[in-house]
């Protein structure tokens, strides 16, 4: 069976214009019993490739039987013309999480590119993680407060058990182990940053 891509704009069943149904047609064009309208209508369907069976029936119909053949005659050698599907259309939300899937498969194709050229970004930052994050704090609290004891007693044994000077006693130590704490810190991260660019080296020599 035949197919195409245009259907008639009667619509319905689309048959092939064979030369059966065109000598018919040639024939209602000039055929008086008919109303103009009919022979305008077989005229126009006269030269097309392809005849809606609606418009062909009615003139069939309409004109004498002793001049029309008959309807297995008319139809034979011709085939049914099908009309292909319009191509489904995209959704605007579809064509968007298109785009963006394309994209991330574009960056993803670049990342895997230029990955032995771009320096790998570093994860040992301090404090990345919670567990990091409280452990330090518990870590500078126990510090400061060891610090403040030290510092209570210290002046305690010095000052003769005087309030005010044990007191300021136990801020120096807090201070102190404060600022032990800062410094402690400020060597395990330069010790990080140096042992990072080793230990990328390292992979990709690997």
């Amino acid at each position: 069976m035949a197919t195409t891509d245009e259907t008639a704009s009667s619509g319905g069943l689309v048959i092939a214009n064979s030369e059966t149904i065109r000598s018919f047609l040639r024939s209602a064009s000039k055929d008086s019993n008919l109303t103009d309208e009919l022979r305008k209508s077989a005229s126009n369907l006269l030269s097309q490739t392809s005849v809606p069976y609606k418009s062909l029936r009615t003139i069939w119909f309409a004109s004498p039987s002793s001049t029309r053949p008959k309807l297995l005659q008319l139809f034979s050698g011709s085939d049914f013309v099908f009309s292909s599907p319009k191509p489904r259309e995209k959704s605007e939300e579809l064509k968007v999480r298109l785009r963006r899937l394309e994209e991330l498969a574009e960056q993803k194709a670049y990342e895997e590119i230029v990955k032995d050229i771009t320096p790998e970004k570093s994860t040992n930052e301090p404090f990345s993680s919670y567990k990091d994050q409280l452990g330090f704090g518990l870590h500078v609290v126990l510090t400061m407060f060891t610090g403040y004891l030290v510092g209570y007693a210290a002046f305690r044994a010095l000052f003769n058990h005087s309030p005010i000077m044990n007191a300021a006693g136990g801020i120096l130590g807090l201070v102190g182990g404060m600022l032990l704490e800062t410094l402690l810190f400020i060597i395990r991260t330069s010790q990080d940053l140096r042992s990072s660019p080793s230990t990328s080296k390292l992979k990709k020599n690997q």
